[in-house]
């Protein structure tokens, strides 16, 4: 299996959205199919809206993962219009419809605030999934090595939270920063959750 690091085709967009509801659990969140595909577009949306680095692998030529990180003093890559228009109009029915989810992005910014009290960040991980089907390849491993090669000696972030693999990124020389425990109330749901930042000076 050849694995190569190609631009993002605009047809693996749905491919992205259902490794992301795969790899973060989002059907922890919500029962409703629609409801899961309509949050993991909204979570892509956003990602490509914020991104400066773009990097996504391919095996044999079939899409496999994607990485988005936001770094400062670079230029976005895939800003249009009607995705920021989605990422609004789905932001303002969550904040409507499902009040209890403003918690995970409080506990983010309190995290945030308690880190960046003694660190400069250069940049943040805003997303990374890979397809589950496809293991033992280091698809994850492969993405983040490049984005350290096209970013060196800068301090990366990124959130995450204990319903994901959270172990991958201190396998790789994360360390946990900043931690936060919140219950999310969703759906008649109570949902405890342990929110994570993790940071890295990446290397010359």
């Amino acid at each position: 299996m050849k694995i190569r690091i190609r631009e993002l085709a605009k047809k693996d967009y749905g491919k992205a959205v259902q490794f992301a509801i795969d790899g973060m659990h989002f059907n922890w969140y919500m029962d409703s199919k629609l409801l899961l595909n309509l949050y993991g577009r909204y979570f892509l949306y956003l990602a490509l809206s914020r991104a400066t680095q773009v990097i996504s692998v391919y095996a044999d030529n079939v899409f496999a993962g994607v990485l988005f990180a936001d770094m400062k003093g670079e230029s976005k890559k895939y800003r249009s219009f009607s995705k920021t228009v989605y990422v609004k109009v789905f932001e303002f029915l969550q904040h409507i419809f499902f009040k209890g989810a403003d918690v995970y992005d409080r506990a983010n910014k309190s995290m945030f605030r308690q880190y960046s009290m003694n660190n400069s960040p250069d940049g943040e991980i805003i997303f990374l999934a890979c397809n589950p089907e496809i293991k033992g390849k280091g698809l994850g491993s492969i993405m983040l090595a490049e984005l350290e090669k096209r970013e060196s000696n800068k301090q990366i972030y990124l959130y995450t939270d204990n319903a994901c693999t959270y172990q991958f990124y201190e396998h790789r020389g994360f360390k946990k920063s900043e931690e936060r425990k919140i219950v999310l109330q969703l759906n008649g749901k109570s949902i405890p959750l342990v929110c994570f930042l993790y940071s890295k000076q990446t290397n010359d």
